[in-house]
């Protein structure tokens, strides 16, 4: 194998050096958006806090709008079309595609500093909403949402979505996003709950049991809701005169010899 040429190590020297410009702007850009919000926060602002030049945001992101897109997508990894495929799997176990669920959405709690930031940031965008938000609603929260809405709908046997599967589903999600949420009142309670990977990982495994048990409990308050209903309605009789009649059957008697 010859060896790589002057020019391919340079080409490969400015690759790293690119990719590690481009991840200076977007971190410098998270921090000042969280802290900031979008319109208060200028592109000279974020270039100062890289170290890079203000071209170097128009080259890597396009403008301003193109990197607080950015923001809100990259730091973190992953997006929520590729959780939603995992999910919304017809007969998939409802116990696996809970698992899924939940590590797809505690795994970034790893990223410590900057899973907070980006909590801020979204937290921002839902206060000061800006021309982000509707893309950020249905990708990151409605999608997500309406995914786990049919998951529970196909166990629960329904045909269609009720207020009730809303608010189960709602309550699923509500267990992960609490911890990013109190992330700083947790660990002002208890701080050892975050503070390693692995404690972050018993953390999704956790909330796989109790999600499996508000999804039992719902189940069966529908089994005595059903039950009741039943119970209370019973089916309707028609009336004893319109009862069809079980022919009586008859002792025929043998004539008795004349005397």
């Amino acid at each position: 194998m010859s060896a790589p040429t002057h020019q391919a190590l340079s080409a490969r020297v400015q690759r790293s050096d690119g990719a590690e410009a481009r991840a200076r702007i977007l971190y410098a850009a998270l921090a000042l958006f969280a802290a900031k919000g979008f319109a208060k926060t200028s592109t000279r602002e974020i270039a100062l806090a890289a170290g890079a030049n203000i071209a170097a945001i128009s080259y890597y992101f396009g403008d301003k709008a193109g990197l607080y897109s950015a923001t809100f997508t990259e730091p973190m990894g992953g997006n929520a079309g590729d959780l939603i495929t995992l999910i919304d799997v017809p007969g998939l176990p409802i116990e696996q595609t809970l698992r899924i669920f939940m590590t797809a959405y505690v795994e970034p709690l790893k990223h410590g500093e900057i899973v907070r930031q980006c909590m801020r940031l979204h937290l921002r965008e839902m206060i000061e909403p800006t021309t982000q938000w509707p893309t950020e609603f249905d990708r990151d929260i409605k999608g997500p949402h309406d995914a786990l809405v049919r998951v529970l709908g196909r166990h629960l046997q329904l045909t269609q979505p009720d207020d009730d599967v809303h608010r189960l589903a709602l309550a699923v999600s509500g267990l992960a996003m609490q911890l990013f949420v109190m992330q700083d009142i947790i660990d002002a309670l208890a701080p050892s709950l975050l503070d390693t990977p692995q404690h972050i990982d018993t953390w999704s495994d956790r909330l796989v049991t109790f999600a499996i048990a508000m999804v039992d409990a719902e189940t069966q308050r529908r089994t005595d809701a059903r039950r009741a209903e039943s119970l209370a309605h019973p089916p309707a009789q028609a009336p004893s005169h319109l009862k069809k009649r079980t022919p009586s059957k008859r002792i025929a008697l043998k004539p008795q010899p004349a005397r």
